[in-house]
């Protein structure tokens, strides 16, 4: 992998995430108990790549804050800020000055993978393809747009969303680069590379290669994928080299408190500081750091930020809980509810059933 280096991309501002992204990046959100980014640049780094560039916008200081140079990953950081919303393509566009090999891996930010990317290269140079997508088949098409291709693993099309996808192949966010190809899409304006920079390779009769696999694929954008994601890491289902303890029904980070009656499973993490009270049920979810979950209250799928409180008693389900926020003692939070920080719900304040 000595002629590959990778991009990054990790500007967008996570909309679909909030209110978790008001204070961080979506790529920057405690996933598995560290950075979201941290386990990309893992695999990243395990299949012998060195020299990673990443291509910041939204809250963009807050990488290099934590990530510095990269030497701590063994790998070489490199950070590019968009001074405003590119696109896909144009966000490419903008590191190209900063790239040095023939061949460049690019991955969106917020897809967890389990692909082996060395294959996916692999492909790219056994097809001596202009650009390779990493295609991956998912038993419900109907929410992506379909990327068909021939029986030499040419892609054919680039389609969109439609009740009858004539394929079960999706494109997956990881893509291989000639650097020639990424020097030719335009500078300094909004660029889609699935709408604008493939069908035009296309049509230009470029070689556009797929690589379709079977591996672990999720799209973090939404509080229920993040969830899921991540208690997938904990639970060894997503590979990753980044997690912070061993693969398990929970990870708990240094400092943390967790009762001995309490209940602590299915992929659930618990962050620093965090204090997890006697009786208490968490389960497949994401306790930030310094949060409270209270003697006998119960948190299901769920991500409740840093420094918050669930009182005793309460009942979190499906929900996503601010940072500081406090659910107070007895409520019943379900179904997708969304708690901005720092509000404070009184106690039986919120129900979603009798109050018995």
């Amino acid at each position: 992998m000595d002629d590959v280096e990778a991009v990054v991309l990790v500007g967008g501002k996570g909309t679909r995430l909030r209110p978790l992204t008001l204070s961080a990046p979506k790529p920057m959100l405690p996933t598995a108990g560290v950075p979201f980014l941290a386990h990309l640049l893992s695999r990243i780094r395990a299949a012998g790549v060195r020299r990673v560039v990443l291509g910041t916008s939204y809250l963009a200081e807050t990488f290099e804050e934590h990530f510095g140079d990269g030497e701590s990953l063994d790998l070489e950081l490199t950070y590019v800020v968009e001074d405003q919303p590119l696109g896909t393509g144009g966000g490419i566009a903008n590191v190209a000055k900063h790239l040095t090999t023939e061949n460049v891996m690019v991955f969106n930010g917020d897809v967890l993978c389990g692909t082996d990317l060395t294959a996916v290269v692999d492909t790219h140079r056994r097809t001596e393809a202009d650009v390779t997508l990493h295609l991956v088949r998912v038993q419900d098409p109907r929410a992506y747009g379909c990327v068909p291709t021939d029986g030499d693993g040419r892609v054919l099309a680039f389609l969109e969303k439609t009740e009858d996808p004539p394929t079960d192949q999706i494109n997956a966010g990881c893509y291989v680069f000639r650097r020639s190809v990424i020097e030719e899409i335009p500078q300094g304006r909004v660029v889609s590379v699935e709408r604008e920079t493939f069908p035009g390779l296309l049509e230009a009769g470029a070689r556009v290669s797929g690589h379709v696999d079977n591996a672990y694929w999720r799209d973090m954008g939404t509080p229920a994928d993040l969830v899921h994601g991540s208690a997938d890491l904990v639970r060894g289902v997503a590979p990753s080299a980044a997690l912070p303890g061993p693969a398990g029904e929970s990870i708990v980070l240094p400092g943390a408190t967790v009762a001995k009656d309490a209940f602590v499973f299915g992929g659930t993490a618990v962050g620093r500081d965090a204090v997890i009270g006697a009786g208490a049920k968490v389960e497949g979810s994401m306790v930030f750091d310094g949060a409270v979950i209270e003697p006998n209250a119960v948190v299901e799928s769920s991500v409740v930020g840093a420094g918050a409180r669930i009182e005793a008693g309460a009942h979190v389900r499906d929900a996503v809980i601010g940072d500081r926020a406090v659910v107070g003692a007895h409520c019943e939070l379900k179904g997708g509810v969304r708690v901005w920080p720092e509000v404070q719900l009184p106690p039986h304040g919120v129900r979603f059933s009798a109050d018995v």
